[in-house]
């Protein structure tokens, strides 16, 4: 699911297939075509310890992309670059302050606030959410997940996400797609697959959801 996430985003090279974005191919594309498209795809990371640079200021951080990523012919100014890093850790629930942090000083949670917040600096249309709950405490998780929809319905984002866990999937998705080692074996509504599963690979990962694990909230 992983590789799938990074094929999507061109991190790692595609052995086969097609990956469209807004009818363009993204398959074979230079990293010079590319380029304005980085934007539009962003990827939480599962591990909000290794994927943030701890040698970096968290508003170096979140800026980076801004100057990595800049429009051709603009050169965003240090202080509109500083009122977007602040208005976005807002956006995220942190206080602007943390911008002059590190991130060592941050629990897992608030580190994976911050990777949202460098994500939504592009403004993207997709973000990949390559299990991004699952290094956090059950209650962490439960915050960071209504984050996610809050910003989903605040940016109109459309989210991929990544995860083992059954009870997150439905909670988060409106369409499923299940794989088995590395093949989809199932796609559909969500609440459709989740109460008349199809393929018995499905059934036996929906039976192994605890008995009462409700949706997070």
């Amino acid at each position: 699911k992983t590789t799938v996430g990074k094929a999507i985003l061109q991190l790692l090279p595609s052995s086969g297939g097609s990956v469209r974005l807004l009818g363009q191919e993204l398959v074979g594309q230079s990293r010079r075509e590319l380029r304005p498209l980085r934007r539009r795809l962003q990827m939480i990371f599962q591990d909000p310890f290794a994927s943030l640079n701890q040698r970096m200021a968290v508003g170096e951080i979140i800026g980076e992309g801004m100057r990595a990523l800049a429009m051709p012919g603009t050169n965003p100014q240090r202080s509109d670059r500083a009122a977007a890093i602040a208005a976005v850790l807002q956006q995220v629930g942190l206080d602007p302050a943390a911008a002059g942090r590190y991130p060592h000083e941050f629990s897992g949670g608030q580190r994976q606030r911050i990777a949202i917040a460098r994500c939504l600096t592009m403004k993207p249309d997709i973000l990949i959410c390559d299990e991004s709950v699952s290094a956090l405490d059950v209650s962490v998780q439960a915050q960071v997940l209504n984050l996610l929809q809050d910003l989903q319905d605040e940016f109109g984002l459309s989210y991929i996400f990544i995860s083992h866990d059954l009870a997150v999937v439905k909670y988060m998705s409106d369409e499923v797609m299940v794989m088995n080692n590395g093949e989809v074996v199932e796609q559909g509504d969500s609440d459709a697959l989740y109460s008349a599963p199809q393929q018995p690979y499905t059934r036996k990962l929906l039976d192994s959801i605890p008995k009462g694990l409700g949706a997070h909230g």
